[in-house]
């Protein structure tokens, strides 16, 4: 990359495409992290829905030692997970964050005490969201990243009209019918 010109970096949309993989992405991705996770990596784990950190992560966007910023959507995650102030001093420093910081500061969902612990929780997760509707689990996973482009009010406005969308589902009917007779509904994906 040190070769690279800004003409060929932006002619050629450089990392452009490795963002956008996860961008539109249908399923949840779940990221576990223990070690590192620098520069693209931070940006790479940050791409997940749901994050999870072991006890030995680090985070960091340390591009600034570099003489560059983050270029695959770091600035912009970091910021939305961590807030402003928080994300300034990250990416202006280039220190790094801990995993405790990043459980405390709304980076990561969980922090595990142990690296195969977090991994286990990662699985766990993945098989729980399995087992409902996966209709359901993309239109949850489409309103809460809407969540993240709409203010409050049309975010609401767009919830609920994919809400109302998913009565046309016969997931939705059979869900709704297992929880009125107390059983386990038997999903359709349809």
């Amino acid at each position: 990359m040190k070769d690279l010109t800004f003409s060929n970096a932006y002619g050629n949309d450089f990392i452009e495409t490795w963002s956008d993989l996860v961008t539109f992405l249908k399923k949840p991705l779940i990221t576990a992290i223990n070690g590192y996770a620098l520069g693209g990596g931070c940006e790479l784990a940050m791409m997940g829905d749901i994050l999870y950190a072991g006890p030995k992560a680090v985070f960091g966007q340390p591009e600034i030692k570099l003489g560059v910023i983050p270029g695959a959507g770091g600035s912009q995650r970091l910021t939305k997970a961590i807030g402003k102030s928080r994300a300034m001093e990250t990416i202006l420093t280039g220190d790094n964050i801990s995993a405790k910081q990043a459980g405390e500061w709304g980076l990561v969902a969980k922090v595990f005490d142990t690296p195969e612990a977090t991994v286990d929780g990662a699985i766990a997760t993945a098989e729980k969201i399995a087992g409902f509707s996966q209709i359901a689990v993309k239109a949850a996973k489409e309103v809460v990243n809407k969540s993240q482009e709409l203010g409050i009010r049309e975010g609401v406005e767009y919830e609920r009209r994919v809400f109302h969308g998913l009565f046309g589902s016969q997931d939705q009917k059979i869900g709704m019918a297992a929880f009125a007779a107390k059983a386990k509904p038997e999903w359709k994906n349809e």
